[in-house]
Order: C-alpha cells, then sequence, then structure tokens
C-alpha cells in the first residue's frame, strides 16, 4: 500500500497486525495448537509486521529524498526490531514479566505507522517533515534495544470480576479513539515510548551505561546460568 501511496490503508494494517498479535497466542492456547514451529513462526510474522512494514512505510513516506540518511534510519529500526525479538526469544521465562527491557516491537511499529497516520490524516506532507520521520523512525528502533523498562501490564487480572466502572471507562477509551483514531493513538503510544526513559531514570540512583544499552546484570546471570550446564567439552552436565 505504501509503495502505491496509500499510506492510511498501510498504516491501519499495521495497527491491525497488533490485535491479530494479541490474539494468535490464546488462540493456540484454545484450540491446543501451541508448538515450537508456531513459536518461530510467530516471531517471523512478527519481524515482518513490526520490523520491515513500518520502517518501509515510513521511508515510502517521507525518507525517499534523503539518500543515505533515509536508508540508513529505516535500517536502524529492522535491525532494531530483529535484535529486539532475538533478546525477548532468550529472555523467556527467566525475565520479569512485569516489564518489557527495551520498547516491545509492536509499540514502536505504532510510534512510526501512527505518526504516518496522523500526517495523512492532517494533510501533512512526509517530504516536508523528512528530518522528522527519520529521527522519530530511528529513535523508535534504538528505544527497542535499549535497557529502559516498560510496564507490560501482565499482572493485572484479565480473568477477574469486572467492576462496571471499568467497562465505562472502555467504553469511553473507545469513544475518544473513534473521534479522531490516528491522532488519538499516536498520542498515547509516543507517551508510553517516553514512558520507559522515565521510569528507568526515576527508579535507579545513578544511572549507569547499562541502564541505557549494553548486558544488564539479568543478561548476565542468563549466560552464566546457560553456560554452567555445559562443561569444558561442551557436553550438557545435566544430560
Amino acid at each position: 500500500m505504501s509503495m502505491n501511496g496509500q499510506f492510511e490503508h498501510a498504516a491501519v494494517a499495521i495497527f491491525v497486525a497488533m490485535v491479530f498479535d494479541g490474539l494468535d497466542g490464546r488462540v493456540a492456547r484454545i484450540t491446543n495448537t501451541q508448538s515450537a514451529f508456531g513459536a518461530e513462526y510467530d516471531s517471523m510474522a512478527d519481524m515482518v509486521s513490526f520490523g520491515i512494514a513500518p520502517a518501509l512505510v515510513a521511508y515510502n513516506f517521507g525518507m525517499t529524498e534523503l539518500g543515505k540518511v533515509g536508508w540508513l534510519a529505516a535500517f536502524v529500526y529492522v535491525a532494531g526490531a530483529a535484535l529486539r525479538l532475538a533478546r525477548f526469544n532468550t529472555q523467556v521465562g527467566i525475565a520479569d514479566k512485569r516489564f518489557f527491557q527495551g520498547l516491545a516491537s509492536p509499540a514502536a511499529a505504532a510510534v512510526v505507522a501512527g505518526m504516518v497516520w496522523a500526517c495523512h490524516d492532517y494533510s501533512l506532507s512526509g517530504h516536508d517533515y523528512e528530518y522528522v520521520v527519520a529521527i522519530v523512525t530511528g529513535l523508535a528502533g534504538l528505544l527497542m534495544v535499549s535497557n529502559f523498562k516498560y510496564n507490560s501490564f501482565k499482572e493485572v487480572d484479565w480473568h477477574g470480576k469486572v467492576p462496571f466502572v471499568a467497562i465505562l471507562v472502555i467504553m469511553l477509551v473507545f469513544i475518544i479513539v473513534a473521534t479522531a483514531p490516528s491522532l488519538v493513538l499516536v498520542t498515547v503510544f509516543i507517551l508510553y515510548a517516553v514512558a520507559g526513559p522515565i521510569n528507568t531514570f526515576r527508579t535507579v540512583d545513578k544511572v549507569t551505561l547499562e541502564d541505557v544499552v549494553g548486558d544488564t546484570h539479568e543478561d548476565a546471570d542468563f549466560e552464566e546460568s546457560s553456560s554452567s550446564k555445559f562443561d569444558s567439552k561442551g557436553e550438557n552436565k545435566d544430560s
């Protein structure tokens, strides 16, 4: 769609992919069709939907005339999404489920696609703001490989009794989104992207390099626990 100049349709498709990304795991559990193949295929689908697609949309929208700067910003985003997904897969089962380490790829895709969608709705040409498009796209990619902590909201009990007030709030949210979907969604996800650095800086006494990027203590502990299972010959001690 973006290659044909239909940027609104392209951006909406990415948001639709986010909805399906939230449903695929639940459908697999309900139908009892979980598998290792499905997990790997899901990662590949995430890479296409939230890595390659947003970068291509942003590039076609406002970075084609930037030359090397344009494709470099798009590449940084794609590489960040790939590294983010790879790191997430290696930390399944050991990471704190309350937080994401780095901006999740669907949220990063929402920032980029939401920006394109909002600009299209308000008749803002991407080529008039090409450097803004490049900076937002590149920063979204860098936030994915950062160590900033983002709330995952997985600690919320979705199976408990839902208060009547909560139902009213949900209805209100739908009404607000329906009034100006592109503007509301891009604002929400930009605020979420900014919340990561703010939460990280507020929870540490002294900010170090590993609080921003690089290997964290959790990564080191994971590597140590993995290597401790193997002897000097590379054989698994547990086996």
